[in-house]
């Protein structure tokens, strides 16, 4: 790599790639990074900074795909809230430091925490994909989120421990990373008179607010086997109807990239300029 790339790196990776601790959950053990991997994940938390700074944002939702959902016609696997800690002119990197808060499951278990990271480690997770997008927020919900997800308290609040990949949109048994991130969502866009909300009337308002399932069909053999096998995925929470048809609803992160615009709540998702690459959506 050129030298002002491995610099400006390295600079990354000192203000953005330091965990500041989890205050629920816990990662895994994993073997270290090869240095491929590392470069890979810093460039990107590089490039995804430099494109969050030229938004003007201070809240976004950022996602990356972790995993391949392609065979469900999904892009993303995950997201979480991005929110400036200290603007680009503030920074001595030149480059702004942004936090990112969301869930993640606890080594496949059935439990799920929260955590706050920087952008280096958000993406030095092994994705399927060095690929990344974001959605802003509309301006007032980023102003009432800002000090929510920087309070460990108060962003814990609609924390479910109990956690499943594919849990029901719906449900309340269950919760996953994307459902956990729109039921904050709901939390601050709901009116005033509503809140405080608990998890079922924000899981009440988004369904209002015309969110839409993305439904999975998902053969019999295939899930007896995942549940088997898999402690982080489960399928009893689901309607017995839905279930034995094998249409699993969930919320991915596709369909709330759909969903924000169409009720007013951000703007369309916008893909972190990496390689030549197509369209998120």
């Amino acid at each position: 790599m050129k030298t002002w790339l491995i610099r400006s790196l390295l600079m990354l990776a000192l203000t953005l790639c330091v965990a500041l601790g989890a205050w629920a959950g816990q990662s895994c053990e994993e073997a270290p990074l090869t240095p491929p991997e590392v470069e890979q994940g810093l460039q990107l938390a590089l490039q995804t900074a430099k494109a969050l700074d030229a938004s003007a944002a201070k809240v976004v939702l950022l996602a990356r795909a972790g995993q391949d959902l392609g065979k469900y016609g999904l892009h993303w696997s995950h997201l979480g809230f991005a929110y400036l800690e200290t603007p680009a002119a503030e920074s001595p990197a030149g480059i702004g430091v942004w936090r990112v808060v969301h869930k993640l499951n606890a080594c496949g278990s059935d439990q799920g925490g929260l955590f706050r990271q920087g952008l280096g480690e958000f993406f030095l997770d092994r994705p399927y994909q060095y690929r990344a997008a974001f959605a802003p927020l509309r301006e007032d919900l980023q102003a009432a989120l800002l000090p929510l997800l920087q309070d460990n308290r108060a962003v814990t609040r609609l924390q479910q421990t109990r956690y499943n990949m594919v849990a029901y949109a719906w449900g309340l048994h269950y919760q996953q990373s994307n459902q956990w991130a729109t039921e904050v969502l709901a939390s601050v866009a709901a009116p005033a008179a509503q809140q405080p909300l608990d998890r079922a009337q924000a899981l009440a308002w988004l369904q209002a607010q015309g969110l839409q399932p993305t439904v999975l069909h998902i053969p019999t053999l295939t899930r007896l086997g995942a549940r088997i096998s898999r402690a982080n995925i489960a399928f009893d929470d689901h309607p017995l109807g839905s279930r034995l048809a094998g249409q699993i609803a969930t919320v991915t992160v596709d369909g709330i990239f759909d969903w924000l615009p169409r009720a007013g709540l951000g703007q369309n998702a916008v893909l972190i300029p990496t390689t030549a690459e197509s369209d998120p959506r």
